[in-house]
């Protein structure tokens, strides 16, 4: 049976379970590990810890009831198989639960709804809520309704973002890896990685699954995005016995990610984490260190151009003489007027923008180092 210390246990945890801990082949699901999952989500439960499940399987099992063999390529074949599958996943979820006295709760979401701000905070507060009434939430990307343009694309990186969003102590990714393994060296899992190197970046490797999304190389980019915003993040097998609560007692058979010392606040996560950029504003050399070392607001002085089409109020990239990104935020100014206020200082630009107070291209509080 499943223990977890409540001295040990998290605050609040969220785990994301991969189509190949949940399924024994093509749409197959297995029943006795979905089931000894649940009963060690109900032991941290009951340890005192808030629990929120990020859920992979609903194509994978709507490919299987269609008889499908291989994932399908096109976007509407994906759609359905999501469609098929979704209510055959929260049926699962639920069955697991029901010994425990527990509930779930059904939460799909899209990219927009975390990228644009009332939405993200009302997926925010909503989750609170399910929390606050006992009940597990169970999330899945709407791959019935995403597109490219709205779609985060896996769930290792919705999971990620679900961690930065409600705050959680410890992100825990369980799949079929058993953790990051050194391929290149002595092929041992690597049990901690204080920061993500470009060497640890090439250790990762995609999936060969029929019915999975990504592999080690989107754990790595989750768990980048996860510690800067100061969670935890643990790699580990699914199928291993009592993995949580081997895990939260300190005996991690997988890799951990430490997270950052100091995260980043709630908006400015949003503007790291949540966005797609609309266009990138290009910086002299000079303009770095204002706004790296010392806080300071984007200047038109420190502008040189920009790329892409945007309006005031999107949220653009911010890179330096070399094209490298290091910063995002919100712009003041249109691509249109980039042209007009690059270089010049206030004594140049006031005469242009009579009524205007501030003529900062990026505020400081509308800003973030990446």
């Amino acid at each position: 049976m499943s223990r977890t210390n409540s001295a040990t246990a998290p605050r609040r945890v969220v785990i994301k379970l991969g189509t190949g801990v949940l399924t024994s082949g093509i749409g197959q699901l297995d029943t006795a590990r979905i089931a000894a999952v649940c009963a060690e989500l109900a032991a941290l439960r009951r340890a005192g810890s808030e629990v929120i499940v990020v859920s992979s399987g609903a194509v994978g099992l709507g490919m299987g009831r269609l008889g499908l063999k291989k994932r399908p390529s096109a976007l509407a074949q994906k759609q359905a198989c999501a469609a098929i599958g979704q209510s055959l996943l929260m049926q699962t979820w639920q069955r697991g639960f029901e010994p425990h006295g527990l509930t779930v709760a059904q939460v799909l979401l899209t990219h927009d709804d975390l990228r644009e701000r009332a939405r993200h905070l009302g997926v925010k507060a909503a989750l609170a809520e399910i929390i606050g009434y006992g009940a597990i939430p169970i999330i899945n990307e709407n791959d019935t309704v995403s597109a490219a343009e709205i779609k985060v694309g896996d769930n290792d990186t919705l999971s990620a973002m679900v961690a930065s969003l409600v705050a959680a102590q410890h992100l825990v990714i369980l799949s079929t890896a058993s953790g990051l393994m050194d391929l290149k060296g002595t092929g041992a899992i690597i049990p901690v990685v204080e920061k993500i190197t470009p060497a640890i970046e090439a250790m990762a490797g995609g999936t060969a699954s029929e019915t999975a999304v990504g592999g080690m190389a989107t754990k790595i980019s989750a768990a980048r995005l996860a510690t800067r915003a100061g969670c935890g993040v643990f790699i580990a097998s699914g199928a291993e016995p009592d993995i949580l609560a081997r895990i939260f007692s300190g005996r991690n058979p997988g890799t951990f990610f430490v997270p950052s010392g100091l995260p980043l606040e709630s908006r400015k996560r949003w503007l790291a984490y949540y966005q797609r950029p609309a266009g990138t504003i290009r910086v002299n050399a000079a303009a770095i260190p204002v706004l790296r070392e010392q806080g300071r607001s984007l200047l038109p002085v420190g502008v040189t151009g920009c790329a892409g089409t945007f309006a005031a109020g999107d949220v653009v990239d911010i890179a330096g003489p070399d094209g490298k990104v290091f910063a995002r935020g919100e712009t003041a100014f249109a691509d249109g007027e980039i042209a007009t206020i690059a270089g010049k200082n206030s004594g140049q630009l006031n005469p242009l923008y009579p009524g205007r107070k501030r003529l900062e291209v990026v505020h400081r509080n509308d800003l973030v180092l990446l």
